[in-house]
C-alpha cells in the first residue's frame, strides 16, 4: 500500500496536540488488537494476515453488503480496477476494519482503501 501525505507547515508541526488527535501508544494498542482478531480469523488456515488472502479466503471471510458491493463496482468501472486491484482493495478494506475494531467491512473502509490506490482518477 502506498500512501500520498504532503508537507505540513513547520507551525502546524509546532502546535500542541488537540483533543481529537491519538497519541502512539492508543495507535500502537489498535494495531495490536488488529493482529490478535487476524490471528483468530485465520487460526485454522495457513496463513496469518489479510493480506495472504486468496481469493477463495476473500470470498469466504470478507462478506461485502450491497453498499460496499456497490461502492466496488463502480470504482472498478471508473478506475479500471483489476481482478488484482479488485481483491487488494477488500483485503485493505479488511485490515481497515480490523484497525477500527469491526467485525464487518463496512462502506466506509472500502471508501478508505480506494482512497489509498494510487492514480485514483475520480
Amino acid at each position: 500500500m502506498t500512501i500520498s501525505v504532503d508537507s505540513v507547515d513547520i507551525e502546524d508541526l509546532q502546535k500542541a496536540p488537540n483533543e481529537n488527535s491519538e497519541t502512539s501508544e492508543i495507535v500502537h494498542t489498535r494495531v495490536i488488537n488488529a493482529r490478535s482478531m487476524q490471528r483468530k480469523r485465520f487460526s485454522d488456515l495457513p496463513i496469518q494476515t489479510n493480506k495472504e488472502m486468496s481469493v477463495k479466503h476473500i470470498d469466504t471471510l470478507c462478506i461485502l453488503d450491497e453498499e460496499c458491493q456497490a461502492l466496488l463496482k463502480s470504482a472498478v468501472q471508473r478506475m479500471n480496477l483489476s481482478a488484482r486491484g479488485y481483491h487488494r482493495t477488500i483485503k485493505v478494506a479488511r485490515t481497515i476494519a480490523d484497525i477500527s475494531e469491526s467485525k464487518n467491512i463496512k462502506s466506509t473502509h472500502v471508501a478508505e482503501a480506494l482512497q489509498y490506490r494510487q492514480n485514483i482518477d475520480l
